[in-house]
């Protein structure tokens, strides 16, 4: 049987507003394309059987053209109707992958992983996503006996180690996590408010599943403008593509350009995603997200955000500006 995946993408991503009111977090751009569509293309290697997508109430129907449009996998799509926590979000997939033979792989869809998926998809037994971080009170952390997780801790005070859950799991028995998941939301079970995952991970330790570390290479930040900014360099400096010609202007890369994007009279890059329908006319733009259909004129733009269809003009300036603004500069 092929993977399945479950993928929850709710989140409201309040920390990069004005660009969330508007859209979904998970379809930012960064490097070049969504942030989803790292991870679906991530994914195209493997045997999928079907991605299950845990939506929001709103703006779902975005979510859902792109995938769509993007890539041919089987989608399923769940509505999470309000926040309660990452393990509430999984136990409403629960119902495709209860019964179902085969393996699950969880990922979070806001966040971008340099990680060898191959070599756990291509290894039995049950494996959770880790990283050393620096501040673990942050993050849920795992506790080691040898190759083993023996304990997990959501956000700990005094945390018992230093490496962090990341957002990726692979379960050989999907069916106990499920059950684990059950009793979360039967006892209501809560930490810091909310019913979490790392609950029922640990209920599954306490029964005797086993559990191992997969270090990732590299985690990837997307939670607020300068974090996003941060992940565009850093995925941009790993392409290796041909660097696109505009008579008259100068690019500089790494660079992600859209083949429909309009460039005259412009120095772009390095560090620049300039997506699907944008236009750059006299102006200089470096480390920078500049998304669908955004125009740039007369204008010296640096780690700068802006949104779909929205227009700047003259000056120079860092700036966020949403979807269908128009901003006037000097």
């Amino acid at each position: 049987m092929g993977l399945r995946v479950v993928i929850p993408v709710a989140g409201a991503g309040t920390r990069l507003r004005p660009h969330t009111h508007t859209r979904p977090k998970v379809l930012l751009h960064v490097a070049g394309k969504p942030m989803i569509g790292h991870i679906l293309e991530e994914l195209r290697q493997y045997d999928v059987e079907e991605i299950a997508l845990i939506v929001g109430p709103r703006m779902s129907e975005q979510i859902e053209r792109y995938v769509e449009s993007a890539f041919d996998f089987k989608f399923r799509y769940i509505v999470q109707p309000t926040p309660k926590g990452l393990g509430h979000a999984i136990s409403l997939a629960a119902p495709g992958f209860r019964d179902a033979a085969g393996r699950l792989l969880i990922i979070l869809g806001d966040t971008l992983f340099a990680a060898d998926f191959g070599r756990i998809i291509g290894s039995p037994g049950n494996w959770i996503g880790v990283k050393a971080v620096e501040d673990p009170t942050r993050f849920g952390v795992i506790v080691l006996e040898g190759d083993r997780i023996v304990r997990m801790v959501e956000k700990p005070n005094n945390p018992p180690s230093n490496l962090a859950i990341v957002g990726i799991y692979l379960f050989d028995r999907p069916a106990t996590l499920a059950e684990c998941l059950d009793e979360v939301i039967e006892r209501n079970v809560r930490d810091g408010g909310e019913l979490q995952l790392t609950t029922a991970l640990q209920m599954m330790l306490e029964r005797g599943e086993v559990m191992h570390p997969f270090e990732i290479e590299e985690w990837f930040d997307c939670g607020k403008p300068e974090t996003l900014l941060d992940t565009n360099r850093r995925l941009l400096e790993r392409l290796d593509g041909a660097v696109p010609v505009f008579p008259g202007c100068i690019i500089r890369p790494p660079v992600a350009i859209d083949p429909g994007v309009r460039i005259e009279r412009s120095i772009v890059g390095p560090h620049v995603t300039l997506a699907r329908g944008c236009r750059v006319k006299d102006s200089i733009v470096r480390d920078s997200v500049i998304s669908e259909g955004a125009e740039i004129d007369n204008a010296l733009l640096e780690s700068s955000i802006v949104g779909d269809n929205a227009r700047v003009t003259g000056g120079s300036h860092a700036l966020s500006v949403g979807d269908a603004s128009e901003v006037r500069l000097g």
